[in-house]
This record gives structure tokens, sequence and C-alpha cells, in this order.
């Protein structure tokens, strides 16, 4: 296909999944557990990454190279890197899929989706859309199944020339040890902080650090896990955090009025239930919430909790905000930098030198200024470092790892060759 054909695809998927969206919402609800408001933005999201793809596609281009002594000139051609393998997750069924769908199919690649075995409807429904759209058949294929039985044969598959893949460190390097020597895009979770500064405004700090902590019942690589309050303001601040996380309905996803339903599963309740009591035992206050049942958690709210404690110290995927108080930005940074994580950070200040600072010394992938570490657009690049993965998603910086360059020289204007 064209540039031109591989926009026109894209473009028709966006309104057609802008035309369906309380169809895909429901579906992704009803799978997945994320409720009705969070599915309905994730639709708007996954429709807007199609469109920025569509736009990209046509914006895909080499250079041209006048070689120093005028002989010759070289130009490059991008190229697709051939059949792409994308791994999904289970928490975002939808957007997770069309960040990889979208700049493989706008580079020109066949792509071969193997989404979560827990959430494969909506995957399945993406495809049928792509389809109708105009997708050729043989540019799309979807497998659904156990990880353990189709990760090592599709991955180490000869066919299979790159790897996107989404999902936990553990899973992340065995699949990575399995497609050696292919192109490799691994995504592998965050530990993400936002850091509370005396000068910053407490009331939408609170409203920021509650939404983050909380969006998709905390199952969300880029949500808050952890929050660097300075000592100074850290009592005010926790007192209007917990207002807002007690605030937040949680419950049935189907309903509007509810804010988070059940993780994806009891066993991954059980897990954040147990860190939170662990937390409390190694001397963290637990301000509100917590409480279990099923698979639902209520949102959490903990205070003065130590930095070493596994709540913080590992990626926790529940509703927990828990608040690390600490004495200045020397020990914040200290702290913020001591995970094997550093995906990205947000920063509440209206000191831009003390922003900077900050910017310059934390080991993440972003920092965001009045911002959350949530915050996302498909403008942007998004990826991390040390065991966040390797590479950029992002629409253009995901096409750009799609793609290969080959390189032609022909004699150039001012001499022979």
């Amino acid at each position: 296909m064209t540039p031109q054909q591989r926009s026109a695809v894209l473009s028709r998927a966006a309104a057609l999944l802008e035309s369906r969206a309380e169809e895909f919402s429901a579906l992704i609800t009803s799978e997945s557990g994320v409720c009705r408001k969070e599915t309905l933005r994730e639709v708007s999201r996954a429709a807007g990454n199609l469109k920025v793809a569509a736009a990209e596609a046509e914006r895909i281009r080499g250079e041209s190279i006048p070689l120093p002594d005028g002989t010759r000139l070289a130009v490059t051609l991008p190229e697709p890197v051939g059949v792409v393998l994308g791994i999904t997750p289970f928490n975002r069924p939808l957007n997770q899929v069309v960040v990889k769908a979208a700049p493989a199919l706008a580079a020109g690649c066949p792509l071969l989706l193997k989404p979560s075995e827990k959430t494969p409807l909506t995957a399945l429904a993406f495809a049928e859309l792509l389809i109708e759209a105009g997708c050729a058949k043989d540019m799309l294929g979807v497998v659904t199944g156990e990880p353990g039985e189709l990760g090592p044969l599709l991955a180490s598959h000869p066919d299979v020339a790159m790897v996107t893949f989404t999902g936990s460190v553990a899973t992340g390097h065995s699949v990575a040890a399995l497609a050696a020597g292919k192109r490799q895009l691994l995504e592998l979770g965050g530990n993400d902080p936002l850091f509370v500064l005396p000068d910053a405004d407490l009331p939408h700090a609170a409203r920021l650090a509650a939404g983050g902590a909380c969006a998709t019942a905390g199952q969300s690589c880029r949500g808050i896990k952890r929050i660097f309050v300075w000592e100074e303001v850290a009592d005010e601040f926790t007192d209007l955090l917990s207002t807002e996380v007690a605030g937040k309905q949680a419950g049935d996803p189907r309903r509007s009025d509810t804010d988070l339903g059940p993780l994806i599963s009891e066993e991954a309740a059980l897990v954040v239930e147990r860190r939170i009591a662990d937390a409390v035992r190694d001397g963290a206050r637990l301000v509100t919430g917590g409480e279990r049942d099923g698979a639902l958690v209520h949102p959490a709210v903990l205070d003065r909790v130590p930095a070493d404690t596994e709540l913080v110290r590992e990626e926790t995927f529940g509703p927990v905000a828990p608040v690390i108080r600490v004495r200045g930005a020397d020990e914040a940074v200290r702290l913020s930098n001591s995970t094997a994580y550093g995906l990205q950070a947000g920063v509440l200040t209206r000191d831009s030198a003390r922003f900077w600072d900050l910017a310059a010394r934390l080991r993440v992938g972003a920092v965001n200024l009045g911002e959350g570490p949530h915050f996302d657009s498909p403008h942007i690049p998004f990826g991390g470092v040390k065991a966040c993965g390797i590479g950029r998603e992002g629409i253009r910086y995901a096409i750009a790892e799609m793609t290969v360059t080959k390189t032609v020289t022909l004699p150039g204007p001012y001499g022979t060759g």
C-alpha cells in the first residue's frame, strides 16, 4: 500500500471507532473491569492515536546527503522492518493494541497481535474494525491464547522481524531473549513519582495525585506510584489528598458514577492488600481506604511510607496513593532514583530553577512540570530508562523504530564518481 492508502485506512478506522465509542467502551469494561468513565476516554485516546498515525504515514521520508568531495550523492530510504509482533497487556485492551497497530500499519509493516489472555475480545473487535476500514487481511493477524505457549513460538519465529511488547519486567526479559537478533521495542512498566514542593498549589496537587493514583484502578505503568512531599507541607497536602481519594466511588464499573472498578483478578487485589498491610507494619499510617472486596480494592492513602517498603519499592498495580515525606530535593532525588525503574515523573512547583534542577537529576524518560507522570500525548516519545525497557513509543517515534534505513549512492552533481 502507498503511504496515502495507509493514511486513508487509519483515518477511516479512527472515524469508525468514534462512531462505535459506546460499543467499544462497554466491551472494554465487560472484560477488564475498568469503569465506563475511563473506557470512554480510552476509546477517544485510541481514535486520537489513529488520526496522528494517519498524518504521520504521509510524512515518512529519508534525506539526501551530498558527500563532501562532491563525487557522489547518498539518498536514504526508510523501508518497513517486516512483520511486527505486538504483545499487549490487559490494562488498556484497546489503546495498548492501537499504539502497536497504528505505527506498524503506518510504516507499512504486516502486524501480528497477541493480546493479553485476560482481555482478548477488544483486540479481536478492533481487528475486525481495521479490516472494515480497508486494511488488507494479509497485513493483520490476531492470535489468542496462553502466553507461555504462544510467546516462545511467536517471538522466536523466523518470519517475525520485530517484537514490540508491553508488560512486566520478567516477561519482557523472557521475550527479549527469545527475540534475540530481532528489532525490539519493550515497555516494561514503571514506578512513577510525583514531587510536591512547598510552593505548589496544594489543592491542585491533591486532585492531580488522586487522579493519577486511582486511574484504571491504579493499573497503569505511568500512574502515580510514589508521592514525594516536602515535609513543611506534608500535613496539609495529605489531608487534602485523603479527602480527594475518599470521594472516589469504587464499585460496579458499568455505572456512570463509578470512578474505579475492580482489579483484573482477585489474585491481583490480594497482592495490593498485602503490600498495604506490609507498609503499615513497616511504619506507614493508613489514612483512608485499602479495604478489599474480592477483586475490588477501595482507593487508599498512606502517609509516612518508608521508601524501602515493597509497596513503593516495586511497581504496585492498585489504587494506592503513598506519601513519602522528604526534607529537600537531594533526598527526593536520591529516593526516586533508588528503584529499578525510571519511566516518567511529575513536578509541582512555581519555581523554574527548582524544576530544572530536579529534571536534570532524575533518571527517567520524561519529566512533566505542573502535571503528573501520567500525562501522555501521541505526539511525544514515551519510554523510560533502567528496567523500564528499550526504545520509544509515541506514534512518530514508534514508526521510526519500525522502519529500516536503506542507503543508495549515485554519482554526484560535481564529479563523475
